[in-house]
């Protein structure tokens, strides 16, 4: 079976470690221009119902450094369940890359094409979480702990909406036994399901919590990560001026809410923010903000990612006497052709 990651609650505290271990190795091999080539000659198909910026280019470039190529199939340019079927195209693809990435606005679309595909799928983002961005996240949480302390004694505070990234984070963190707080107005809170899965993560740690709040003051006096996202999503335009209500001003991010906040806390956005909605661009752009270290990291997250899920399924090393038989065999047949190099 492939080893798909569609969601960081399919795997254990240990196995997210290790693969934050391996984006630490891996950047720092790319720092020194060092990153083995431990995809080459392999193929990512990157499937986008939507467009992206981070997305696209860190899945493009980790492919492109492991020694590989990324083809993108941007929105509307294949038949991805409408003259074709998700099943059908996940079986057509697997074929011919050996890891496939779906951005899908669907969450059921891509354990769809995970549950027809013989390689392994990578979730870019559904309408449910966004788990890449959430093993970056983790990955920049680790890089900028508070002086004495780790990742299980830090406590996180996400300000605004419920979106597919407060979901992530919320399950990420508390897998490694944080402290989770979702702070937002009573109807864009996270569910009660999604509750339930953080608790079962901190119970399983041994440590950490999760709650869910509206007293955002409250909240971020004990934060050491505040972190935000945008307040609409795709095909929520037509409730921005009941959004913009409900959010604004009380649960924008910025200097009078972080002013409550431990000094060593720090900023962190997914982006693409709407700078001056969710957050203001004093705290976007302030020493405690630590949003491009987080976009910078998504390309090392999609390297680990991407080897963690592919390398283990791949013949990496054929035997030079095989490769020199179907060299052999196939010189043979362009020479009897007549197709000799000149």
């Amino acid at each position: 079976m492939p080893k798909h990651f569609l969601d960081t609650n399919d795997f254990g505290r240990e196995e997210l470690a290790d693969l934050l271990d391996l984006i630490l190795l891996l950047k720092e091999a790319d720092r020194d221009g060092c990153v083995p080539e431990l995809l080459r000659n392999r193929s990512l198909g990157m499937i986008f119902e939507e467009p992206s910026t981070r997305t696209r280019v860190s899945f493009e470039v980790a492919m492109v450094k492991l020694g590989g190529h990324a083809l993108y199939l941007k929105p509307g340019e294949i038949h991805l369940g409408e003259r074709e079927s998700v099943a059908d195209t996940a079986r057509v693809l697997a074929r011919m890359c050996d890891v496939l990435m779906a951005r899908t606005l669907a969450h059921e679309t891509v354990t769809e094409l995970a549950r027809w595909s013989r390689v392994p799928v990578v979730n870019g983002l559904t309408d449910y979480n966004h788990p890449t961005q959430a093993v970056c996240d983790l990955f920049t949480m680790r890089e900028h702990l508070p002086a004495g302390k780790a990742l299980e004694d830090c406590t996180v505070v996400f300000v605004g909406d419920a979106t597919n990234v407060c979901s992530s984070t919320m399950h990420v963190t508390t897998k490694f036994g944080m402290d989770f707080v979702h702070a937002g107005p009573a109807d864009y809170q996270a569910p009660e399901a999604w509750v339930k899965l953080a608790e079962r993560n901190t119970a399983d740690a041994g440590t950490g919590s999760v709650r869910v709040t509206d007293e955002v003051e409250d909240a971020v006096r004990s934060a050491d990560f505040v972190y935000t996202d945008l307040w609409w999503w795709v095909d929520q335009e037509d409730e921005i001026p009941q959004r913009r209500a409900a959010f604004m001003p009380r649960y924008q991010v910025n200097a009078d809410l972080m002013a409550l906040a431990p000094p060593h806390a720090r900023f962190m956005h997914c982006l693409p923010a709407s700078r001056g909605v969710e957050v203001t661009d004093e705290v976007a752009d302030s020493p405690q903000s630590i949003i491009f270290d987080q976009a910078e990291n998504r390309l090392h997250a999609e390297k680990g990612i991407l080897v963690w899920t592919a390398y283990p399924g791949i013949e990496h090393h054929p035997a030079p006497e095989l490769r020199a038989h179907h060299a052999g065999r196939i010189a043979e047949h362009l020479g009897r052709a007549g197709w000799t190099r000149r």
